[in-house]
């Protein structure tokens, strides 16, 4: 199975407010940018927007080392919560539907195509594809 790289990140001017998202992917010796926005959003959707779009770009069924500095997309699926969600007709433990439904019914859906491993970095620190992603997430809300 080949291996894929990918980085995300997405970002909001205010919350809610105008957002950005992008992902950086690296597959042998090629790389790819995408990103994008939304003129009203929140950063949680732009953060599994991200991953969304990136997966979308996939030709084939891949392994993927995704690497996220949000906790909220990476911990959804290491810890389980997507699963629970899933099998809790998409309602969370404490019984409220799940913010961002169709998000995650998408991502979901995705993962389940390909070998996804979630790798949680740290955000605005030394890691240039995470920065890389940052700075074309925040391109994207000037745009909006």
């Amino acid at each position: 199975m080949e291996i894929v790289e990918i980085y995300t990140d997405g970002a909001c001017s205010g919350n809610p407010g105008p957002g950005g998202w992008a992902a950086v992917l690296l597959y042998k010796d090629k790389r790819k940018e995408i990103s994008g926005g939304s003129k009203q959003t929140t950063n949680n959707i732009m953060e599994v927007t991200a991953v969304i779009e990136a997966l979308k770009c996939l030709k084939f069924s891949c392994k993927v080392k995704l690497y996220s500095d949000s906790a909220y997309v990476v911990n959804c699926f290491n810890q389980g919560w997507i699963y629970n969600w899933k099998k809790n007709n998409w309602k969370t433990a404490s019984k409220e539907p799940v913010k961002n439904k169709e998000l995650w019914e998408e991502l979901y859906n995705l993962v389940q195509e390909n070998d996804v491993e979630f790798i949680k970095v740290k955000g605005h620190s030394d890691n240039e594809l995470n920065n890389r992603c940052d700075e074309l997430a925040r391109e994207e809300i000037s745009k909006q």
